[in-house]
């Protein structure tokens, strides 16, 4: 690869994750860009396999296991967790760290702070259940819950060298609450996709078909979703209504019970976790996203770089994605109504099927070429030289 030069002076750069497989599912292209730049990556993540393990080093990263609890709330187990974090990177001697998601930002940033790691960097994805509204009055275990993480987090940035934003919503949450200043914030506005993998499929109009594809948490709108698709089958029985993903442990995770009851009525198609979303994308005409709030999804950049239509929510990273009208439409959170009419303008109008998801992969190359968010970020980083000179982190990047 010569899209980047190499560096005189090679950084050893840990990437702390809380999932082997979002290492190499979500990180891959930026481990190899770095690799390619000169540097060594050492990959750390809580569960690796050994098919993960591999697909690791064959990106150029050395994969290192580490003890971290993904979800729940063990004060105890996570201030071990965190410092026995500590010693490992005090071991490992990295010039530089790279958090993403909740715990491995706070808790990787802390005990990077505590190993003496010169560079911590802290990748903010999205906000999660905490601070996404619930629909009515909040709990009081929610608000007590989401004092809790800005505590943790108000102390981990401040020890962060930059945070990195995929939206300016989250940069102005985080900045409005005191959870991080702005000369820290860096808006990288999302992760991107490798377009050479993530190719235009041809458009499907027989029979109409919507996907959807997340962690089935209640945040992502999957109740919406198939409210949605009740009310449009009701009129349209050949519409096919696909869901793919994986039960999930988070506060906000729907059970087996509800997902199969909707199989059995007859309006969702559940197909689980699967490995590769695109040979489904390859067979579905529009990618619908309900979600209440994200960073900038990437499963709706994916559908984008295969010339997809999007529906997804007028709500904080989402409507990052769609320009509505052109490749897709935006309807509000929790709106089931609105939602199935802009399924419904598809199934009735199935031309827009081709000409928005030409949009979408136009929109994906100017916007979400990974190859170019790369570089931003690595930039940002101080990972890139520039001429002969490496480059330097600027003060303020928002």
């Amino acid at each position: 690869m010569d899209l980047f030069c190499n560096v005189s002076s090679c950084f050893r750069v840990c990437l702390i994750g809380n999932q082997a497989f979002s290492l190499v599912n979500f990180r891959g292209p930026l481990i190899a860009d770095m690799v390619a730049a000169g540097h060594r990556v050492i990959a750390l993540a809580p569960d690796y396999d050994e098919g993960t393990r591999s697909a690791v080093r064959a990106l150029g990263a050395e994969p290192v296991d580490f003890s971290l609890s993904r979800t729940g709330m063990n004060p105890m187990r996570d201030l071990l967790d965190m410092l026995r974090l500590a010693f490992l990177l005090r071991r490992l001697r990295p010039d530089l760290t790279l958090g993403y998601g909740i715990k491995p930002v706070i808790y990787g940033t802390i005990a990077a702070w505590l190993a003496g790691v010169p560079m911590r960097f802290s990748m903010i994805e999205g906000l999660g259940y905490v601070f996404t509204p619930p629909e009515g009055r909040e709990p009081l275990k929610r608000r007590v819950l989401r004092g809790i993480v800005e505590n943790l987090y108000r102390t981990a940035l401040g020890r962060a060298t930059r945070a990195i934003f995929l939206n300016k919503d989250d940069v102005q949450e985080f900045v409005s609450r005191g959870l991080v200043s702005s000369d820290k914030a860096f808006l990288l506005g999302g992760i991107g996709v490798d377009l050479d993998e993530w190719k235009p499929a041809p458009p499907v109009k027989h029979p109409i078909t919507f996907l959807l594809a997340a962690r089935l948490l209640r945040e992502k709108g999957i109740v919406e979703y198939a409210e949605a698709a009740r009310l449009v089958r009701s009129r349209y029985p050949d519409v096919r209504f696909i869901l793919l993903g994986g039960l999930d442990t988070n506060p906000g995770g729907l059970r087996r019970d509800e997902i199969e009851a909707w199989v059995s009525e007859g309006i969702l198609e559940w197909k689980g976790h699967v490995p590769d979303v695109r040979p489904w994308l390859a067979q579905a005409s529009v990618y619908v996203l309900p979600s209440y709030r994200e960073g900038v999804p990437r499963s709706t950049q994916e559908a984008m770089a295969m010339a997809r239509p999007v529906i997804t929510t007028d709500a904080p990273g989402c409507r990052e994605t769609v320009v509505d009208g052109v490749n897709g439409f935006l309807v509000p959170p929790r709106d089931v109504g609105a939602l199935a009419d802009a399924m419904e303008r598809f199934v009735l109008e199935p031309e827009l099927i081709g000409r928005m998801g030409a949009a979408s992969r136009r929109i994906a190359e100017e916007r979400f070429d990974v190859r170019i968010i790369n570089k931003r970020m690595m930039e940002a980083m101080g990972l890139l030289e520039i001429g002969s000179k490496i480059y330097s982190i600027p003060h303020k990047l928002i």
